[in-house]
């Protein structure tokens, strides 16, 4: 008998529970973390680029991203990584 659920795949995402992203938020919040959402726009990569902190190809790569804007928070703020 079909069913109208689409069918399960390897790269489904689950959804954490509630509970789940308090208990992580709390994690974060003890190791003194908070985590921050931000836009870049086009000309902030191109930036990144140009620093050296972001390589031409990783544009589109969140992590890459993260990463890039990390180190220049950190060179700004003169924090060892």
């Amino acid at each position: 008998m079909p069913t109208n659920a689409p069918p399960f795949s390897p790269m489904t995402k689950v959804r954490p529970t509630p509970a789940e992203r308090m208990r992580l938020h709390r994690k974060r919040q003890r190791q003194g973390l908070q985590c921050v959402r931000i836009l870049l726009h086009v000309t902030d990569i191109d930036g990144l680029v140009r620093l050296g902190l972001l390589q031409d190809d990783q544009r589109t790569d969140a992590v890459a991203l993260q990463a890039a804007v990390l180190g220049l928070v950190y060179r700004e703020t003169e924090r060892d990584v």
